[in-house]
């Protein structure tokens, strides 16, 4: 499915600001780089649950990271977008400016979006380029309706939720993430042992390299 997004500005006489401070420097200042963890599974599938016991570990290790919730956005900066799939697609792309924004001033991102369909997660990845790490939290929708923490699966069964994830709008599952975490199978804890390490890996930046540039600087 293929989603309209509305991405060249429609205002004219735009002039972009550059920043004296370029973004290597303030990964090397973070001692890791910035980044999208980008979390995407069915609601109750465990991305919130992940992305806040994530983001509190490796604060507390000192890296500089924040979780953005699709509920919190929805709140507030996207509280004028629907669940209709162009909505929807509006919603993402607006949540992968913001996280591009933030990974650009060095912060790790971890996103928690159900964000179900294929094509506007490209976007997003388009929008963030090499710095997006797709993470698919994966769990069927047996799981995810038996756990149903907020009882939306039971208000959609019952039609009041229309065009809901999983039961009346599709889920496209990723066809090549970069990380699956397996929360149907796995605990918690397990998952985001996973996660962690995946973050260490692919984000963390070498103790000498960064004293080396920090002096050159």
């Amino acid at each position: 499915m293929t989603n309209l997004v509305q991405v060249s500005p429609r205002s004219t006489n735009l002039y972009a600001v550059s920043s004296r401070v370029d973004p290597q420097s303030r990964f090397f200042r973070n001692g890791h780089q910035g980044g999208v963890l980008w979390l995407t599974g069915l609601s109750g599938s465990g991305k919130s649950t992940l992305a806040v016991e994530a983001e509190w570990r490796l604060f507390r290790q000192g890296w500089q990271v924040l979780v953005l919730d699709g509920d919190n956005l929805r709140g507030g900066l996207n509280s004028d977008l629907g669940f209709a799939p162009a909505d929807r697609a509006q919603n993402i792309r607006r949540a992968a400016e913001v996280a591009k924004l933030f990974a650009q001033s060095g912060f790790l991102v971890i996103t928690a979006f159900i964000s179900p369909y294929r094509e506007d997660r490209r976007i997003a990845g388009a929008i963030n380029g090499p710095a997006f790490h797709e993470v698919y939290v994966a769990a069927d929708l047996a799981a995810c309706e038996s756990r149903d923490p907020k009882g939306l699966y039971r208000r959609a069964r019952q039609g009041q939720i229309p065009e809901f994830t999983g039961i009346s709008a599709p889920y496209e599952e990723p066809l090549a993430p970069a990380l699956r975490l397996e929360t149907a199978r796995q605990s918690v804890e397990a998952c985001v042992e996973t996660l962690l390490a995946y973050v260490e890996e692919a984000f963390r930046l070498e103790p000498a390299m960064t004293a080396q540039t920090a002096s050159e600087r």
